[in-house]
């Protein structure tokens, strides 16, 4: 829920009136986020002012409205997200002798603080959030994020004024704000196709990393500081795996873990049932979403409302499979059929609705089914996270297959095989291999591999647009990110294992959530992740791989689960996910519009791509020399994103 904004100066110079202008056009630009309610607070002793844009989902009434105060009236939260264990926790404060006006959960979180302090009320609070606090006692500002990066949160400098916010277009908003290109953070998303934490595509502005926090005391607020470095971590990805590996045992049942992962999830489905307004399910038919749904409908009182999104081309449509499973299940099913000009129409929106370049082309499918849904409820659950959790992608069954097979061949050997294989165009292979979508990418992508002698760099290879980026980014270069930092060990894991917690650790969050949070808030939309739960991860992690990858197949114990709900043949099939045509529109429809942006004598002007390279990997794919779409994909969203940006 929610979206906020706000700013921290040492300068008070400025009029109440004037700050609060400032303020209130920052806040309009993610107005989006809260349609419900806005309002602006600001301290009058320092030039402290939060911002807040409500999405009331949980206590309607005005007590539940931000920024909100706490009971002692030291701190003041801007907050945007749901904390799902927040009756516990009123509880245990209701104990200490806290009484409260309200039922939200922003007054819980509050007053869980001022009972336990930050670090410890951070390490109590279970949920998704992005938080800005002001301590009026110790004038410090806190800005804080969930664990698995659910809720977004930027940072940075305008002139001498730090500024903050749930988008970056809030933070432009501010009169002093400078939008000057971060080449580094370029060529990571010419890798990544987004910008991974703590990186962001504007010098002087960072996104704080999933389970992190960041405390800035305005009598030490020195502008311009690289305030990534200060950044720190009250939850990390390797840690909580490491603990939950400690209670491994390779004695369990299958039937013993079934029953305790359904009664888990159960559980964490029930929580983000919690709603004081409608609330929904999306429904693509596959392993996740459905197995969300079921649990969903067994505990509801009446049938859940579903939503899933179709395609009219064919290959690239599972509402069927949704379908017959919303029929089984009993659910309020409602299904869009689109075709091509819609998910078109799409694309001028992405650089609004995103901020920063983003070239995941499941944008386009994941913005119309939210916006399909807000037709009828505030709130959706979804199935995010069961791929990164328990071994769900293609290249977490096929990359250690791989592997092994690869081991045994000399480097010589690989690097001719892949180059015979790349002879063959995409589209051939799609065609022999029935017409499988995005089969002869896939098999370009293994090709890729051939070469490459770790399971690291595999993994690289697997996830990158490009695997140069810097040849690509002029004067630009991949600066640490998480998922490269040394000091994450992976040690004692196997393949399968590595890659779920790189998954977990960079794909997801500045991916995939990045993903579901701007197009769910672009329509005010508020997605709930069942499967992104603390405890689901640390559960996950406890077991052995044998109950997550089984038979060549991956998410063994969810599909285990599924299964007592839902006939198999209704979700048994290949991964398939929300593919778009995106090479077919190349060379049809986008052609025109991809002309204008990929003009080679405008990109030498820029001076910021290599033009020979972009231009020969467009004339090759215009040609029918090889499927080049998620490449120049990746750099269409980012010359588009230029052209609205910078200009």
């Amino acid at each position: 829920m929610c979206g906020f904004t706000g700013f921290l100066s040492k300068d008070n110079s400025l009029g109440v009136q004037q700050r609060r202008k400032m303020g209130a056009d920052m806040l309009q630009t993610i107005a989006h986020r809260g349609p419900d309610a806005g309002d602006i607070w600001q301290d009058p002793d320092a030039g402290c002012l939060l911002a807040h844009r409500r999405l009331s989902i949980i206590d309607l009434s005005a007590e539940g409205a931000q920024p909100m105060e706490s009971a002692s009236g030291r701190y003041i939260m801007a907050y945007n997200g749901e904390v799902y264990n927040f009756l516990e926790l009123r509880r245990d404060c209701e104990a200490k002798g806290t009484v409260f006006r309200g039922r939200s959960d922003t007054e819980v979180m509050l007053a869980t603080i001022e009972a336990y302090g930050l670090n410890q009320a951070l390490q109590k609070f279970n949920g998704m959030f992005a938080f800005a606090l002001w301590d009026r006692k110790e004038r410090t500002l806190h800005l804080a994020r969930d664990r698995m990066g659910k809720k977004p949160l930027y940072v940075g400098w305008a002139g001498k004024t730090l500024v903050f916010g749930s988008e970056l277009k809030a933070l432009r908003a501010h009169p002093d704000f400078s939008a000057a290109l971060n080449k580094d953070a370029l060529t990571l998303y010419m890798r990544h196709a987004c910008v991974p934490a703590p990186h962001c595509i504007y010098e002087n502005v960072w996104s704080l990393p999933a389970g992190h926090r960041l405390k800035i005391d305005l009598e030490n607020l020195a502008p311009a500081q690289n305030l990534s470095a200060d950044m720190e971590a009250y939850w990390d990805h390797t840690e909580a795996m490491s603990t939950a590996r400690m209670r491994k045992d390779e004695n369990l049942s299958d039937d013993q873990v079934i029953a305790e992962f359904e009664a888990l999830l159960g559980t964490c489905v029930e929580e983000r049932m919690i709603s004081d307004v409608p609330l929904g399910a999306f429904l693509s038919g596959g392993i996740d979403s459905s197995a969300v749904t079921a649990l969903m409908q067994s505990r509801a009182s009446k049938p859940v409302k579903t939503y899933s999104v179709g395609f009219q081309e064919a290959g690239f449509d599972e509402s069927v499979y949704a379908a017959k499973v919303a029929a089984h299940l009993g659910t309020d099913h409602h299904e869009i059929k689109l075709g091509g000009r819609d998910a078109l129409d799409v694309i001028p929106l992405l650089s609004t609705i995103y901020d920063e370049p983003f070239a995941d082309i499941s944008a386009i499918p994941t913005y119309l089914v939210c916006k399909f849904a807000r037709a009828d409820v505030t709130v959706a659950l979804s199935g995010d996270g069961g791929d990164e959790m328990l071994g769900g992608y293609n290249r977490h069954v096929m990359g250690p297959k791989l592997w092994r097979r690869m081991r045994t061949m000399p480097k010589f050997a690989r690097g001719i095989l892949g180059a015979l294989i790349r002879t063959v165009p995409p589209a051939q292979w799609s065609r022999a291999l029935k017409n499988l979508p995005q089969a002869g990418t896939r098999v370009h992508k293994i090709a890729d591999i051939l070469s490459k002698g770790s399971e690291r760099e595999i993994y690289m290879s697997l996830l990158s647009t490009f695997d140069d980026p810097a040849a690509l980014v002029k004067g630009g270069g991949e600066p640490q990110i998480p998922l490269t930092d040394p000091a994450k060990q992976t040690n004692g894991l196997s393949f399968a294992e590595k890659m779920m917690l790189w998954d977990s650790m960079c794909y997801l969050p500045d991916d995939i959530l990045v993903k579901v949070d701007r197009a769910s808030m672009a329509v005010s939309l508020e997605a709930r992740a069942p499967l992104l739960d603390k405890r689901v991860y640390d559960y996950s992690w406890s077991l052995p791989e044998r109950l997550k990858i089984r038979n060549g197949q991956g998410k063994w114990l969810l599909r285990e689960v599924l299964a007592r709900h839902v006939p198999r043949e209704l979700f048994e099939r290949p991964k398939q996910g929300f593919a778009m045509p995106v090479g077919d529109w190349l060379n049809g429809d986008l052609r025109d519009w991809a002309e204008v942006l990929l003009d080679e004598s405008a990109m030498n002007a820029d001076g910021i791509l290599d033009a020979k390279t972009v231009q020969k990997l467009w004339s090759d794919h215009k040609a029918g020399r090889g499927n080049h779409a998620e490449r120049l994909w990746t750099i269409l969203m980012f010359q588009g994103w230029k052209e609205k940006w910078l200009g």
